[in-house]
């Protein structure tokens, strides 16, 4: 089988990009044709070339909205699928997913467009959530199958009438399993707290902030903030104005998470909305708790005083509580830690996602070809 993937940039390693790196990575060792495309010229291809994986770089893919640059994404991408043939279009992130499916048409590729969480998911600014739905349910028919990576954003697809039920399926994302020295002791002390999140309106480092605000320095702890953004500057300078320069750490874009979390007792996660964030992934399969914020899919993988706690978004009081109740209490960390990594193992590892996904491809792959037969039988009959 020959797959394309589209992802919108590669000039940063989230969610989208490495689920791409990684799925292209385990269908080219199965002996499929894999080429990956996407905008920018950043890490995923650096990663991608270690991999021996090969890849286009769009320069006119960018993630803003600009209609002469989408016009253009659109030309180059139609006449790249037109010369590849592929069996099968991946397509990752809204940007791509929307002309990627678009293209596809022309081009005569059958298209199957993974939603990493919905553009217009609950928390996103109103008018922006209506544009994107809108978007959604025009391209929705474009694609032989649209993958939700949390049943939550499956049943918000069909709440909002996006795709035919018969199109949508929910494939939880999965990660391959680390060493067991990686494995994290959360019931050590002093308490490090670890959060991997981008800088951006998505995410909620204040809130997080605020909490610590309130436990102040009655108990000792750290805190390790993983990633980058626009909104770091605020970030750090919120983190001055309370005095606790020497208690976090801007660690930035850094590709040891696995080692990192190792080192730590306890992941955070306050966001305003989510699909199903692959750094809670991580957390569970390094055997950390988990404290997040109850949106999107999280509560999938965080069972609420099992492997973790859901907190309310933006909730301050809610979020301190139950930090201090883990910070004091190694025990419970212990247990909790022990439950996420349960959790991992039975329904997030990467090679259950890489079958259910071949699987879906397959299926959409058997469809388009037998239409194609039919099709050409046509006028012979």
């Amino acid at each position: 089988m020959k797959v394309v993937y589209v992802v919108t940039r590669s000039d940063e390693i989230g969610g989208a990009q490495i689920h791409v790196r990684d799925l292209a990575a385990r269908l080219s060792r199965k002996g499929h044709e894999v080429i990956v495309v996407a905008g920018g010229n950043g890490l995923l291809f650096e990663h991608l070339q270690q991999l021996n994986i090969p890849y286009y770089r769009l320069p006119s893919l960018i993630r803003p909205i600009r209609p002469v640059k989408e016009l253009e994404a659109l030309y180059h991408l139609i006449r790249l699928l037109r010369r590849e043939c592929p069996d099968l279009v991946s397509l990752h992130s809204s940007k791509s997913g929307l002309l990627g499916r678009i293209a596809s048409f022309p081009a005569k590729a059958p298209a199957v467009f993974t939603a990493h969480g919905w553009a217009f998911t609950e928390g996103t600014p109103r008018m922006p959530r209506l544009f994107y739905m809108a978007l959604e349910k025009m391209a929705a028919p474009l694609a032989r199958r649209l993958i939700t990576v949390s049943r939550f954003d499956r049943e918000l697809a069909q709440e909002c009438r996006v795709g035919k039920p018969e199109q949508l399926i929910t494939i939880h994302n999965g990660m391959p399993d680390i060493a067991e020295e990686l494995l994290a002791t959360p019931e050590k002390e002093p308490v490090r707290m670890v959060m991997v999140a981008r800088f951006s309106g998505q995410k909620d480092h204040q809130t997080l902030l605020q909490a610590l605000a309130q436990i102040g320095t009655s108990q000792e702890w750290s805190l390790e903030l993983i990633g980058t953004g626009p909104g770091r500057e605020e970030v750090a300078r919120q983190v001055r104005d309370l005095g606790f320069e020497d208690r976090v750490e801007f660690a930035g874009e850094v590709d040891d998470v696995a080692q990192r979390l190792a080192h730590g007792q306890l992941f955070i996660l306050t966001s305003n909305w989510e699909g199903l964030p692959r750094s809670i992934i991580e957390a569970m399969r390094a055997g950390l708790p988990v404290v997040a914020s109850d949106v999107g899919g999280v509560s999938e993988m965080v069972r609420d005083g099992e492997n973790g706690f859901l907190v309310e978004p933006g909730n301050v009081e809610q979020l301190s509580e139950r930090l201090r109740e883990l910070m004091a209490d190694s025990e419970l960390r212990k247990r909790m830690g022990r439950r996420s990594r349960e959790c991992y193992e039975k329904g997030f590892r990467f090679e259950e996602m890489v079958e259910n996904t071949l699987e879906v491809y397959r299926a959409v792959v058997d469809e388009a070809r037998g239409k194609d037969k039919k099709r050409k039988k046509l006028p012979t009959e």
